[in-house]
């Protein structure tokens, strides 16, 4: 750990720093890749990567954190844990944490609400299948044929950016009298 002259943060313990990973890991729908994860932790400036990784990897070990290749996410027991002990935090870090979570816990709501998936045909040509739900259940659903994967990789993508759009604009056309 940093000495204590050099810690600017709040942030100031191992302990500190697992309630906050677990409390950042709380926040999100998923699992984090670990560069996320790290861009997510590393905001008060009281401690440093090492010291941040070591906590990672006790919370794994203590089976507060589950790692699947470089994907971790929060287990029941970690999220059991952070429920009893993340107040503890300094409201300053708790409401930082907080508001840098948030667009990231959005877009990954997002992302698992979009699924695209291209599948290759017998003569060279490919469909697309293109998913939109809502949370709850299926919004939209389409399968389309189109002439080669470089189309079919553009189409999963604009869909990927503008699934809403796109479903608005079905909505509208199949709705205008």
């Amino acid at each position: 750990m940093r000495t204590e002259e050099n810690n600017f943060g709040f942030i100031r313990d191992k302990m500190d720093i697992k309630i906050l990973i677990l409390y950042i890991m709380e926040k999100l729908p998923g699992p984090v890749d670990a560069v996320m994860l790290s861009d997510l932790t590393l905001f008060d400036g009281g401690f440093n990567w090492f010291d941040y990784a070591d906590c990672l990897a006790e919370l794994v070990e203590t089976d507060h954190v589950v790692q699947e290749g470089n994907s971790y996410e929060i287990t029941e027991k970690g999220r059991r844990n952070v429920g009893y002990v993340g107040s503890s935090l300094p409201y300053s870090v708790r409401a930082k944490a907080d508001r840098i979570t948030a667009p990231v816990a959005a877009a990954m709501r997002r992302a698992r609400q979009i699924e695209t998936v291209t599948e290759k045909e017998k003569d060279g040509a490919c469909s697309v299948s293109l998913r939109l739900s809502d949370g709850v259940g299926e919004v939209i659903s389409m399968r389309l044929a189109v002439p080669d994967e470089d189309s079919a990789k553009h189409i999963e993508k604009r869909f990927q950016d503008g699934a809403e759009k796109i479903y608005n604009g079905i909505l509208a056309m199949l709705t205008e009298d």
